[in-house]
């Protein structure tokens, strides 16, 4: 460019792409044993005792035992190494395996949903013993496959939503049969059959909540958006208040896969300034303050003899975020960012 040397650093340290599996499988296999034998012993329970909250149960304990399946399968994969075309590996299945978690919450609570309302409207005479009974048992069932979905994820080191989605089934199934108990004691109570599709749709709404979560969390990643909580433009002012820093742009900031964030920009750096030392020191930035070590930058000085526009007539309000990058890169995306006194 310009005929100024063109520099790329590339962060190496406290990342690899080769990554060891992020659970121990062996508890995973044990909580989905657990929550299978339970499931099936539910189903009959809820056909003898004619209760949709036992069978809505049941239907998400299927869902729990193969959202821990997809997460033990998906945990075998993620730990190949990167190779051929996969150059990152196959972190991000985990991202495909969170997503289809969500989907799936979300589908099967607006048909427990509609069968809700049906039962609501016309309702089913419901053995209320019977439903208490299986409910309790469902709580401990359901607490100790939480314990051991604890353990599992307790051998990693990182945050992973593969993980979180098996989690938030098992979470949501342990309230949904807190809300079935409750259901029953009033049924048992006052004989109130309508409890039973009431307690379905509090189910419902759990599964809504915790399924669009994770779909929300598993898009963010897909669409490479900057991890939650990041402020691009909070990191790209910073990096250009740095010593001898003349511009930042082509900023871009995301996720490889949960707890895996990356970074790349293209930086302009004063005449005569040392190179090296610039991003020596904003690699250090990095991962001091952001915790980004998978850090790829372009650096290059600022050709001397270029028009002064480092001081520009300040934008409106509503085109901050659109602000011309610097003439030195024909193709840049995004704002670019100035030493704060030259603005």
């Amino acid at each position: 460019m310009n005929g100024t040397p063109t520099m790329s650093g590339h962060q190496h340290d406290g990342h690899a792409h080769a990554a060891s599996p992020d659970a121990d499988w062996r508890w995973l296999a044990a909580a989905a044993a657990l929550i299978v034998a339970f499931m099936a012993g539910e189903v009959v329970a809820g056909l003898v005792a004619h209760s949709l909250a036992l069978l809505s149960d049941a239907a998400h304990m299927l869902t729990d035992a193969a959202a821990i399946g997809l997460a033990l399968a998906t945990i075998r994969m993620a730990a190949r190494p990167a190779r051929g075309d996969y150059t990152y590996g196959w972190r991000r299945l985990e991202i495909l395996s969170a997503q289809a978690n969500g989907i799936t919450l979300v589908l099967l609570a607006l048909w427990l949903g509609y069968e809700a309302v049906r039962r609501l409207i016309t309702p089913h005479q419901v053995d209320g013993g019977l439903m208490l009974g299986v409910a309790i048992a469902g709580v401990c069932v359901n607490l100790a496959a939480s314990l051991m979905l604890a353990r599992a994820n307790s051998a990693s080191g990182r945050r992973s939503l593969n993980m979180a989605g098996a989690v938030a089934h098992v979470l949501t199934d342990l309230y949904a049969f807190a809300a079935t108990a409750v259901a029953a004691i009033v049924v048992l109570a006052s004989g109130f059959d309508r409890a039973d599709p009431i307690a379905t749709l509090v189910v419902v709404a759990l599964m809504l909540y915790a399924g669009i979560g994770l779909i929300r969390a598993s898009g963010r990643i897909f669409l490479e958006a900057a991890p939650a909580g990041l402020d691009p433009a909070a990191l790209g002012a910073a990096m250009a208040a740095r010593p001898n820093v003349a511009e930042v742009h082509d900023l871009h900031i995301w996720e490889i896969t949960t707890g895996m964030p990356a970074a790349s920009a293209h930086v302009l750096v004063q005449p005569r300034e040392d190179c090296h030392a610039v991003r020596a020191d904003l690699e250090a930035l990095f991962a001091r303050e952001y915790d980004i070590t998978h850090l790829t930058l372009q650096v290059d000085h600022l050709t001397e003899g270029h028009p002064d526009d480092r001081h520009p007539e300040p934008p409106p309000e509503s085109d901050t975020a659109h602000a011309a990058t610097h003439s030195h890169c024909e193709d840049a995306h995004g704002p670019a960012y100035r030493p704060a006194d030259d603005r």
